[in-house]
Parts: C-alpha cells; structure tokens; sequence
C-alpha cells in the first residue's frame, strides 16, 4: 500500500507531473503569443479600414453641406441687385427668392445707416420699422466684409442661422436672410451614413445641427464629448475614438465645413466596428483548447514510457540505502537512463569494495578525534590563561609550554617586535635557556626568517636547517642540535606584535595540521599581547587624566574670574551700545531733510535738538526750476521725463551738498535750498550765491545736451536775503526741515521772472556778493504779493580773484 502512494505522488508531483506541464504550457504559450499578434494585427487593420471610411463619408458630407450653403448665398445675392431701387421692387424679390428657396423664411432690408426699412416672411410684409441694428455683426460683419455668416440658434429645436450680403454700391445697405437647416438631415440619410454607424453636425459650440435616423437629437450640446471637443478645437487633431451620446464607446471621424467652422462627425459603436476581431478572439480560444487537449494526451504517453526505468532506478537507490549492495538495477532503454543505471551498479560495487575497509578507518579516525580533543583542551587552557590575566610573564610561559606538548616538538621560543628599534626581542623560551646569551635574544629586522614570516603574514616552514641559508637564528639553532624550525608571525590588523618559534632536533616536513594549530597559538599570543599593552596604555592614560583633571579645575577657577570680569565689561558695552544706537537714531531722523555732513554736524553738537526747534534768524533763498518742463512733460513720454529729471537733480543735489545748503524741498523742476539754517555760516549769502552761479553753468551744460536729444529746456535761478521762522513740520513718520516768511515767496517770485540761463537776486543780496560779482541791474519788477516794484539785478559772472584778495585780507584781519 506504501508503494502504491508512493508510486502515485511521483507521478502526481514528479517527472510526470512536470513534463505535461511543460509541454501543455509551450504548447498554449505558442498559440496565446501567435492569436495576440494576428488579433493585434487584424485590429489596427480593422481600426485603420473603418475610420478611413469614416473619414471620406464624413469629408463627402461636409463637401456637400458647403456647396449647398455656396448656393444659397449665390441666390440670395441676387436679391441684392442695385437695379432694385425701391421697396417695392425689392420685396417682389424677397417674395421671389421665398417662392423658389423653401430653406429661406425670412429676409430683411438694413440700410447704409443699420435700421431695418423692410423684412418679408412668409406669413408677413413689414415695411419702415426703422429698428436700430447697426450694432449687430449681422450688418457690422457683413459691411466689412461683402457677406457673413451668423452664428446657428434654435427655436422650438429647430436649428436657423442667418447669411447677410452686402448691396452692391456705396453705403447701399444689407440684406439679411434667415435659413431653416432642418434640410441639413437630408445629407446624412441612413443610405450615405450605414446601417450601423451614424452622423451629425456640430457648430462651433458643439450644439447638433443635424443628425442621421440614429444620432442625438437636434439642439443637444456634445462639447463635452472627447471627439467633438477634438473636432471643435482650433488648430487641434480629431480624435479617432470616444463616446457617443448615450456614454458607449464608438469609433469617429471627423471633416469641417471650413466657411461656418462646423464639423460633421461619423460615428460607429466599437462594439460592432470591432465584431470580426471578437470573432477571432473566439476561433483562437477554440484552437488554443484544442491544442491543450492534445498536448495532455502527448505529455501523458510520453511520461507514462519514462516511469517505468525511473521507477527501476528509485527502487535500486532504496536498496542500495538499506545495505543491501548486492542488488543490480535491470534498465534496458539504451538511453541516459540506461547510462544512470550503469553508475548504479558500479557505485554499489564500490561500496561494497570499500565497507571492508571502513572498520580500519573508524579506528583512524578514532584516534584522530582523540588527538583533536586533546588539541582542544589545550587550546582551552591557552585561552583561560589569556583572559584571567593581563601580566605576559604569566600567559606566555603556558602558551610556549603547550604548544611543546600539542607539537611535540624540542623547543618554543616566542620574540616580541620593537616597532621603534624595528628589531624583535626574545621575550619567552622553552626548551632554550632564556638567559643565555646569543645572537637570538635579539634580532634586527632585515633579511630574516622571523621578518619574512611578518611580511608575509603567514608560517614559514623549514624542514632541513643545514640547508638553509645562514642567518642569526638558524646559526644559533643549528648549534643547539636543531634542524627544523616552524616560524609563525604574530600580527593583527594594527601591525606587527612578534614571532612564534617551534624547533625540533629531527629534520622533516611539518604536518599541515601542525600549522594550522601554531596558527591558533599564535593568535592566542597576539590577544595576550594587544591586552597587555592596552592595559598599560590605558593605566598611563589614566594617571594623565588626573593630571589633567587637577589641571582642568586650576583653569576652572582661572576662568570663573574672567567671566566676571568680562560680565562687567559687558554691562559698559551694552551702556555704550545703547548711547552709540540713539546717536545713530538722531542721525537718521536729521538725514531725511539734511545734508549728510550737516546732520552729523548736528548730532555730534551738544544741545542738537534745539537747532531743529522752531525759531527767526535771518537766511539767504535759493529757489530754481526749469524753463518749459510744463510742455516738455506734455509732448514726450513719461520714461523720457523721468531720465531728464534724474540727471537734473543729481547735478544739483552734488552742488548743494558741497555748499553746505539745506534742501528744503523738491516740485517736480522746482528746487528750494536754504542759507544760514539750521547751521549758521558767516558767508550764507556769498555761498548761496556763488552756487547759483554754478548751478547755472553746469546745467547750462545738461540743456545743450538735451537739446541734441530734442528737448528744448532751460533753468532759471532767484536768490533772495531776509527773516524767517525755521523749524520743523510733518508727522513722525515724514518730517521735514522748512522756512516760512516772505523770502521764500521772494525768491519764487524772481526765480519765475528769470529767462533761461539767468540768476537773478535781490538788491540785498547783491549788496553782500558786490566785490565778487559782474552783474547788472534789471528794470524794476513787479511781483505777485508784493504791493511795491522790486529792485533786482542779474548775476552775470564770479570773479574769482576778487574773491581770492578778499579771503587773503580778511584772514590778514582775523590773524
């Protein structure tokens, strides 16, 4: 019974299993790959076919519905003769043009003005209503262009649009004539569209038109359609597939009428368009079933002839594992199989050849074993030696006198390497007196066997040492009756430690194991070594660190002292800080209407907020704007005008700054300086003065250039001398510096009666720059505000060496 379920598992999950499996599976993957790539090809095919038929029914339609509407309004032109002067004859026309064109229902007359002066339907006649459609693109459109084309609208869901052509003459008018498109339907009859597909036409909007037996009701809004918004799109592809109207998946095509922007699309459920392609689907799954019955039948015999050897072979290798090695596998099918059965028996005549000889064995290895626990245990003595002690002259006398006892060898020595010396030191013995001297106990690194072994990193065997070539430790060896040596380097990944030594009076290859296990000796010996130094390293490391603790406290206190004294030092920064951050402020609120280097002169004077107080003192005028700047803004482009301003302030601003005037304000053009406030000079009226007269110079420069760029500008100057009350006005957020009295209106005043290029002042300031001006008097001005003529003169030039001998006398005086 075990055999029976042993023999039906394999055949439902062994060979038999997978061979009807593989072969079922190429079989069906061959005609799944070859039905995908005919259905594949048969669908593009097919898609391609019938969308190219879409395409040509869809531009035929489209051809046709543009002809018809070209005749249309051909005949409607005709009604828009000049011959037809009158009313009456027009309207013989429009009833003409109803009788015989059954899409028309209704034409109306606009003349040259837009008013409607007569429309004729088929109901009624209507004349002189005088409505006003100029507005309307019906006539605006149409009178532009000779004939338009009104956008479709529905009543009743009945679809009108409207042509409007243009009467032949000069501002002849227009006449309007509105068309039913029910006879659209007619074009897209079941005969042109098919029995399975159907057709309509969308406007601009993707509202239908017209529609075949099939389509979507008139009126309807498709927009949101993929293939209509495809269609209606400007400038976009249409789109070969979408969903119809009642959201089924159709295949479409589309053409525009190109004079009305509409588009006629041809459509086709998918579900009948892509029948022959189900079809084959169909036909595939039958071949592919078909196919998969037949290679389960082939699969089934063909594995059914292989498990009967199979089943020989299976039974042989059961045998064979109980013992029994006598039995031969009897397979006869001059195949593999034959060729496994074959190995079979030879393999049970091996075994049996070789279980005569296994006791012999079991013993060697018997003794193997035992030789290994000993070999264990020893290593197990090593390795407690190493971990319970951190002293070396401890741990390496029990590693050199076990590794005498596991090799059985004549004598260890063990050398520790001095990386500083680069020389290695005998440091254990065995075997050897320790304390005898000799050319071992020390050995420089060179041309060595213990540096070899080190460089290499790996054991360096020597089984004749009278061959060998002569070298300190072999001379030493060799005269102690040694005359083979095994040297292993004791190394890690941080260098080199030193060397493990084995000698033995006999010559002799050692044994692999031997050196295997001097390995794990010196391995043992590299641990004991890297602890020994660690633990020294880090008592040095400790005693260092309560040196450096004591150390750490001393600049503990050192620091809590500076801290302090630097806590101080803070508080007499933050009290400078804070003096420093309100001079600072000050300064600020002084910039925003003085010069720079008077508003610093303020804040460093003591008592600076008083000069800013409201007060009388008497000052010098400056006022001065540019001549025509009101019609030069007027006939050039603001850009332009900010440029000019931009170059005329700054070439004023760096005077006024070098004279040490105070900026009153700025007016456009207009640029007001003051004299004499709030800082005071003994010579206001020569400084405010003598800048004028720079002022008049470097921008009668800027205007020669301006006239090269076409502007026709020029700058005229006033100064006058008198009291005014100073100080300062505004809010906190705008403050400004300003002088209030008749001064300032005095030098406004002569500054507007100044031509270009002229500086005129008052007698009074003239009386205080005479020795230093060429100037010449004016005729006496009359001024708006002022009840008196006003005695001014023009500055015509500074004389600088007067002013030269005029300083020079009155430092002769001061001194």
């Amino acid at each position: 019974m075990a055999g029976a379920n042993d023999k039906t598992r394999f055949l439902r999950e062994g060979l038999f299993a997978k061979y009807v499996v593989s072969l079922v599976g190429l079989v069906v993957f061959v005609l799944a790959v070859n039905g995908a790539m005919e259905s594949w090809i048969s669908y593009r095919a097919t898609k391609t076919q019938l969308t190219d038929g879409l395409e040509d029914k869809a531009q035929a339609a489209a051809r046709r519905i543009e002809q018809s509407i070209s005749e249309l309004e051909r005949q409607i032109s005709w009604v828009t003769r000049a011959s037809q002067d009158t009313l009456e004859k027009r309207r013989a026309d429009y009833a003409q043009l109803l009788h015989q064109v059954s899409v028309v229902t209704q034409l109306f007359q606009l003349n040259g003005d837009g008013r409607e002066v007569l429309r004729v339907s088929r109901q009624s006649t209507t004349t002189g209503s005088n409505a006003d459609l100029s507005r309307d693109m019906r006539f605006t459109d149409t009178v532009a262009r000779g004939v338009s084309y009104a956008p479709a609208w529905f009543s009743d869901r009945t679809p009108f649009m409207s042509i409007s052509v243009a009467h032949s003459g000069f501002n002849a008018g227009v006449t309007v004539a509105e068309l039913d498109l029910s006879f659209l339907s007619e074009y897209l009859i079941d005969a042109q569209v098919g029995k399975a597909a159907f057709a309509y036409v969308v406007d601009p909007r993707g509202r239908v038109l017209a529609t075949s037996s099939k389509g979507p009701e008139i009126g309807k809004d498709l927009s949101k359609l993929p293939q209509v918004a495809a269609a209606v799109a400007p400038g976009h592809e249409p789109d070969n597939s979408g969903t119809d109207f009642n959201g089924h998946a159709v295949m479409s095509a589309a053409s525009t009428v190109p004079k009305l922007g509409w588009s006629v699309i041809f459509e086709q459920p998918a579900t009948q368009a892509l029948m022959p392609i189900r079809d084959q689907l169909v036909r595939i799954a039958l071949l592919i079933g078909m196919g998969l019955l037949v290679a389960i039948l082939a699969g089934t015999l063909l594995a059914r002839r292989m498990i009967i050897p199979i089943t020989a072979l299976r039974d042989g290798a059961h045998k064979l594992g109980e013992g029994d090695f006598s039995h031969r596998i009897e397979v006869h099918t001059a195949d593999e199989l034959e060729d496994l059965a074959g190995q079979f028996n030879r393999m049970a005549d091996q075994i049996q050849e070789t279980y005569s000889d296994l006791e012999t064995k079991v013993e060697e290895r018997t003794r193997d074993l035992a030789q290994s626990i000993n070999e264990l245990k020893v290593l197990e003595e090593v390795g407690r030696a190493v971990a319970a002690s951190l002293d070396l002259n401890a741990v390496l006398p029990t590693i050199a006198a076990r590794a005498i006892e596991i090799t059985h060898a004549d004598a260890v020595l063990i050398y520790g390497y001095d990386a500083e010396m680069r020389r290695f030191n005998l440091v254990e013995a065995n075997g050897i007196d320790k304390s005898a001297d000799g050319a071992h106990v020390t050995i420089d690194e060179g041309q060595d066997i213990l540096s070899d072994a080190a460089g290499s990193g790996e054991p360096i065997a020597i089984a004749d040492l009278d061959q060998a070539s002569e070298q300190p430790l072999r001379d030493v060896a060799v005269e102690a009756g040694f005359h083979s040596v095994l040297v292993v380097p004791l190394v890690d990944q941080q260098g080199t430690l030193g060397s493990l030594v084995v000698l033995r009076r006999a010559s002799g290859e050692f044994a692999a194991s031997i050196i295997g296990l001097m390995r794990t000796f010196a391995n043992q010996a590299v641990l004991a070594m890297r602890n020994a130094r660690l633990f020294t390293e880090v008592d040095h490391k400790g005693r260092e660190l309560a040196a450096a603790h004591e150390t750490v406290q001393q600049q503990a206190a050192k620091l809590q002292e500076q801290t302090e004294q630097l806590r101080n030092w803070n508080r007499s920064l933050e009290e400078r800080v804070e003096k420093q951050l309100g001079e600072i402020g000050r300064i600020k609120r002084l910039e925003r209407f003085l010069a720079p280097q008077v508003a610093q002169l303020i804040a460093s004077s003591d008592g600076h907020d008083a000069l800013l107080d409201s007060h009388r003192r008497e000052v010098t005028v400056v006022f001065c704007d540019l001549r025509g700047f009101t019609s030069f803004t007027e006939a050039t482009e603001p850009e332009e005008a900010m440029n000019v301003l931009r170059e005329y302030h700054a070439a004023l601003g760096e005077l006024i700054h070098r004279y040490e005037g105070t900026l009153d304000r700025f007016a456009g053009d207009g640029v007001m300086i003051l004299f004499n406030a709030p800082i005071q000079f003994a010579d206001h009226t020569k400084r405010a003065v003598k800048m004028a007269v720079e002022m008049r110079d470097t921008i009668g420069k800027l205007t020669e250039k301006w006239k090269n760029r076409g502007h026709s500008l020029g700058f005229g100057v006033g100064v006058a001398m008198g009291y005014a009350t100073l100080g300062q006005i505004g809010f906190e957020q705008r403050l400004e510096y300003a002088a209030i009295g008749s001064v300032t209106n005095l030098s406004s005043r002569l500054c507007d009666e100044a031509k270009a290029g002229q500086v005129v002042v008052s007698r009074r300031v003239y009386g205080m720059v005479e020795p230093w001006v060429e100037a010449r008097a004016l005729d006496d001005l009359v001024l708006k505000g002022f009840n008196h003529p006003v005695l001014a003169m023009e500055i015509l030039s500074w004389r600088e060496e007067v002013e030269s001998v005029v300083d020079a006398a009155a430092a002769r005086r001061r001194g």
